[in-house]
C-alpha cells in the first residue's frame, strides 16, 4: 500500500524578479516498509522534496498524498497533527536541545501530545534502550559522539511510532565509522517493518537503500532497485 504518493508535484519560488522551479513536475510513491532514497547534487531539488514529504511545505502544483490525505486540502493545524504524528524527522545537525538529558530530548515530542509524565518517561527509555543508549539516558548532548546525538535524534523520531522516518542527510556530520554505523542502524528498523525515506546528496550512503530515486533540476531522472 503506497504510504507516500506524488503526482505531477510542482514547486516555484517567486524570488522577486525571477521565479525558481525547483520541481518540474515529480511523481513517485513510497509504499508501507520501504527503504528509499532520494539522491541528488545540491540544486537538485532535494531541500524541496524533503519540505514538501514532511509536509513543511506545500506544492505550487499537483498532488502529495500521505495516509491518503491530500496535503493540499489540509488546514495548519491538519497539517501540524500529520508532522507530529505521522512522520518522524532526523535532521543533519541533529537538533537536540542543549543542556538537556537523553531521555529528556526523546521525550520532547510527547510532552507536545499531551502524553503523561510517567508514559514518557517509559517510552523515551525504550526507545533509547532499542537503540543502545541505555547508559547515556542521563547525559546531555555535549557529553555524547555525535553518532551518539544522532541516534538520540533518531530515538526521538521513533518514540511517537511515526508512520515514515524521514531522514535529512542523517550521517553528514559524522566521521565515516559513525556514518556506518548510524545507516546500519536505519537497516535494522527498516527490516523490522519502519517506512524510511533518505534524503542525500552521496551516492555511497543512498546504496544501503532498497530503492534510489535520482534527482535533477528538479525531475526524477533515474530510479533503481538494489540486487536482491
Amino acid at each position: 500500500m503506497s504510504l507516500l504518493r506524488l503526482d505531477g508535484v510542482t514547486r516555484t519560488y517567486d524570488m522577486g524578479h525571477i521565479r525558481v522551479q525547483a520541481l518540474r513536475g515529480v511523481s513517485m510513491t513510497v509504499d508501507e516498509g520501504e527503504f528509499v532514497a532520494i539522491v541528488g547534487p545540491s540544486g537538485s531539488g532535494k531541500t524541496t522534496m524533503m519540505s514538501i514529504l514532511g509536509c513543511l511545505d506545500r506544492p505550487s502544483s499537483g498532488r502529495y498524498e500521505i495516509a491518503a490525505n491530500d496535503v493540499g486540502a489540509l488546514s495548519d493545524d491538519a497539517l501540524a497533527k500529520i508532522r507530529s504524528r505521522t512522520i518522524g524527522f532526523v535532521f543533519q545537525s541533529y537538533n537536540l536541545l542543549p543542556g538537556t538529558t537523553a531521555i529528556e530530548n526523546v521525550a520532547t515530542p510527547l510532552l507536545y501530545q499531551g502524553v503523561g509524565r510517567k508514559e514518557r518517561h517509559d517510552r523515551a527509555t525504550a526507545a533509547l534502550e532499542q537503540l543502545g543508549l541505555g547508559e547515556r539516558l542521563t547525559h546531555e548532548p555535549t557529553e555524547l559522539s555525535g553518532g551518539e546525538q544522532q541516534r538520540v535524534a533518531i530515538a526521538r523520531a521513533l518514540v511517537t511510532n511515526p508512520a515514515v522516518l524521514l531522514a535529512d542527510e542523517p550521517t553528514g556530520n559524522l566521521p565515516v565509522k559513525q556514518g556506518l554505523e548510524v545507516m546500519a542502524l536505519f537497516q535494522a528498523l527498516n527490516k523490522a517493518g519502519r517506512t524510511v525515506v533518505l534524503i542525500t546528496h552521496n551516492p555511497d550512503v543512498a546504496e544501503v537503500a532498497t530503492r534510489r530515486i535520482h534527482l535533477l533540476d528538479g525531475l526524477v531522472v533515474e530510479e533503481e532497485r538494489r540486487a536482491a
